[in-house]
């Protein structure tokens, strides 16, 4: 890094400064007679931190909030260094934002980094230990952050221990008066003055809690002769005294002209009157100004603008020094950016709204009926219509997230996201209480201060996915965020005023439903998202993936172009999922192997053909057709329901000897406990029909019994394959092959009954996909087949069972 020239420091003439000393008397010269002596102990080179409207004095241990990037990087640069040792040194003027060597006082104190932590506003807080004075003799840099040679400052008695100890009676008495008349000075300090034996420390202990401008406590800071000191501070608290007499008869004066009613107003013209007097400004006056102007034009409700006023009240009385300030200061910053009455104007538009969803997506047509079902009654209600909270439930890749975008697009409304996902701490949903150190809102308020309006559509992704821990259960922090009827007062633990989200257009996301709490499901309106059948995924690819990939990967339609064969067989042998997002990956895919080619200098024009897909991804992942290849004895196809859509899955069946008289059942590939039990009622009700399939009645009796269910590592539950293990233990003890062309789904009782089961939709697309044609459902079902599409309902032959005999007949080919 390189460093700047050294450079002097010219020599500062003494300022005359209002401290109430004679007027002739001379200030005394820190650097004369060999005061100065060289550091033994602390290194002569050290970052430098300008202090902008305070003097901060040895034997301290304060807080310290930084802002500037120059000054974080000095402290940054303190931290990584061996010591841990800055240089803190007041500006000469407060308004200067990026000060100069100049600018800068020549003596301030070396104080120790003793803890460093960042604030949610960007600002840095440091806890600091001060050290001894020290004098800046040249600036070493100046970019990216100060750092300056030093030089030690020699502390003078000055006068016999005698005088010292006059002067310092006389200093505690006066101090002592201070306090006990209430000029805000808190009686702690007392105490600690009270302790100390030592002249230096005692004056340099005082002196913060004076009401001093940053000259006069810097002239303090740099008399280095402890009597010369100790009278100045006599002078200075004499004149406290007298600013607190002349306040008593300032607040008698204005409490007989004004009244009792207006004590808001007699104490700040008593503040008024005190500056006068000093010839001070109120440094905090215009922050504070700022402020009560931020809290009026907020647009807050009267009880929650008390309460800022309140918080205000505390913010003015609290010293800038004392770290309740940040915090005070930080609450306020929230209440006045929360978007208490902002609100976006919502396009009501029907054929504009209807447009939007349509250009956006393809298909989801119960989706965006219900979205225009609900901008039609807002807009015949006038507004006045509670927003309800959808849930948008189905695979991974259907347009879950996207479709809540184009929601918001319809409506004209901000949209903002927030992924739920892995979340198990309840104050990720409430907040922290402002108690804690580093405290802030929940992320549902800090996504409300984000957007700046109060009826943004909210989407909350992962729904399912939250967990529970020590720290709380998030789902149910979010019951009154998500319930129409308590919504209107959501308290957050940061804030502790209700905030308004009765306008919000709360939308979730879930693969799953089963995870999500009973009583948090109980407030959603679910809308369920099945899988795309191959139409609408050719559709989709051709409409939005292929042009999108094109042009994220540089580009156009006249160097690429894909076919549509090619697509389709990019949907039928290399992607088998139930949304899009694979589909877009292998397209992705394509366009970087061309995009290589293209910058090596190819020119000609690339199409994308069915045959040539191979060259630029290989062989298929996937077999395109019926799920077995042939008609096989104990192999039966099922179908399953996961949080990535339907899919088909194989049950084999393996009988062997036994070892001994007793024959043994054994399961395996990851089954739930649910279908353990599936599997074992499937046997009991086998075993009755062995007759029926002529099979010797003892034939199972002796011979142990392997059920297996593969793709091992991928956990699997529930009783929908009772049917499907029916029918290969059948298969495997008659010795009738089962028909390679039939999968099946479908609970089994002892007695034979087939139960039904849910996700039909996403079960019967995982069968077309698989090229099946035959697919065995509970006759209980029926009333699901009207949710399939109409080109797969043609494609595929329907059978309703309501008992197992029935599926055996069907499934089974038995010899003629």
């Amino acid at each position: 890094m390189a460093r700047t020239p050294k450079t002097k420091l010219p020599p500062a003439p003494p300022e005359p400064l209002e401290l109430g000393f004679e007027p002739g008397e001379e200030l005394h010269s820190l650097f004369e007679n060999g005061s100065v002596a060289e550091a033994s102990s602390l290194p002569p080179v050290l970052p430098l931190v300008p202090i902008r409207d305070n003097v901060y004095f040895p034997h301290m241990l304060f807080p310290l909030f930084i802002g500037r990037d120059r000054s974080v990087r000095a402290v940054e640069a303190a931290m990584e260094s061996s010591h841990r040792y800055i240089l803190l040194a007041a500006q000469r003027d407060v308004i200067t934002e990026d000060p100069t060597p100049e600018d800068i006082y020549e003596v301030g104190i070396i104080a120790e980094v003793m803890q460093i932590l960042r604030m949610p506003d960007n600002t840095v807080r440091v806890m600091l230990e001060g050290g001894p004075r020290a004098r800046l003799r040249s600036f070493e840099r100046t970019d990216p952050y100060f750092e300056v040679r030093t030089d030690s400052v020699r502390i003078i008695r000055g006068g016999s221990d005698v005088e010292i100890e006059a002067i310092i009676r006389v200093v505690t008495q006066l101090f002592e008066r201070l306090v006990t008349e209430g000029k805000g000075i808190p009686p702690e300090s007392l105490v600690s003055v009270m302790n100390l034996s030592d002249a230096d420390q005692i004056a340099d202990t005082i002196v913060p809690y004076l009401n001093l401008r940053v000259d006069q406590k810097q002239h303090l800071l740099e008399t280095a002769n402890v009597r010369e000191r100790l009278e100045k501070l006599v002078a200075v608290l004499n004149r406290e005294q007298e600013i607190l007499d002349v306040q008593r008869n300032i607040r008698s004066r204005v409490e007989s002209e004004m009244g009792d009613n207006q004590r808001e107003f007699i104490l700040r013209e008593q503040m008024k009157a005190i500056q006068q007097e000093l010839g001070e400004r109120d440094e905090r006056g215009d922050e504070i100004a700022e402020y009560r102007q931020k809290i009026h034009a907020a647009g807050m409700p009267d009880e929650i603008r008390a309460r800022a006023n309140k918080e205000l009240d505390r913010f003015e009385k609290t010293p800038l020094a004392s770290p309740e300030s940040g915090v005070i200061r930080n609450y306020l910053d929230w209440l006045v950016a929360m978007p208490w009455s902002a609100s976006t104007e919502e396009c009501l538009d029907m054929a504009e709204a209807e447009n939007i969803l349509e250009a956006d997506h393809y298909g989801l047509e119960k989706v965006k009926e219900r979205i225009l079902e609900f901008l039609a009654v807002r807009k015949l209600s006038g507004g006045t219509l509670k927003s309800p909270i959808l849930c948008f439930a189905g695979p991974p890749g259907v347009g879950k997230t996207s479709l809540g975008r184009s929601v918001a697009k319809a409506l004209g409304r901000k949209f903002i996201r927030i992924s739920l996902g892995g979340v198990r701490d309840e104050a990720e949903i409430r907040g922290h209480r402002r108690t804690y150190v580093g405290a802030m809102p929940g992320r549902i308020i800090q996504a409300m201060k984000q957007c700046g309006c109060k009826n943004p559509v909210f989407l909350l992704d992962e729904i399912d996915k939250l967990g529970s821990d020590f720290r709380g259960d998030p789902s149910s922090a979010l019951l009154e965020a998500l319930d129409p009827e308590q919504n209107s007062e959501f308290s957050d633990h940061y804030l502790e005023v209700p905030f308004d989200l009765s306008d919000v257009l709360f939308i979730t996301t879930a693969n799953l439903l089963d995870p999500i709490p009973s009583a948090l499901r109980d407030r959603l309106e679910v809308i369920h998202f099945s899988g795309y059948i191959e139409a609408e995924k050719l559709a989709i690819a051709e409409r939005y993936l292929a042009p999108k990939q094109i042009e994220n990967h540089g580009l156009t339609s006249e160097r690429i172009t894909f076919e549509r064969d090619a697509l389709r067989r990019l949907v039928r042998e290399y992607t088998r999922e139930a949304g899009v997002r694979n589909l877009e990956r292998q397209v992705g895919a394509i366009c970087r192997k061309i995009a290589r080619k293209v910058a090596t200098g190819a020119t000609d024009p690339f199409v994308i053909t069915e045959r040539n897909i191979p060259d630029y991804l290989g062989g298929r992942r996937y077999q395109w057709g019926v799920a077995e290849e042939n008609d096989e004895v104990g192999a039966a196809t099922g179908l399953v329901y996961t949080e990535t859509g339907g899919d088909i899955v194989s049950v084999e069946v393996m009988l062997n000897r036994s070892a001994g008289p007793d024959s043994r059942l054994t399961l395996t590939g990851q089954l739930g406990d649910v279908m353990k039990e599936s599997a074992q009622a499937a046997w009991t009700f086998v075993r009755s029909r062995l007759t029926g399939l002529g099979v010797d009645e003892q034939s199972g009796i002796g011979r142990d019994i392997h059920i297996h269910v593969p793709a091992g590592a991928v956990p699997k539950d529930g009783p929908s394959a009772g049917i499907t293990i029916a029918t290969a233990l059948a298969s495997a003890l008659s010795g009738f092959p089962v028909r390679k062309d039939v999968a099946m789904t479908g609970e089994i009782t002892l007695r034979g009954k087939v139960l039904p089961v849910g996700g039909v939709k996403e079960k019967v697309l995982a069968a077309h996909r698989a090229g099946i044609t035959c697919v065995l459902l509970p006759a209980e079902n029926e009333k699901d087949l009207e949710e399939i599409p109409a080109d797969v309902r043609e494609s595929l032959r329907f059978e309703l069972v309501s008992h197992a005999d029935e599926v055996l007949r069907l499934a089974l080919l038995k010899a003629a």
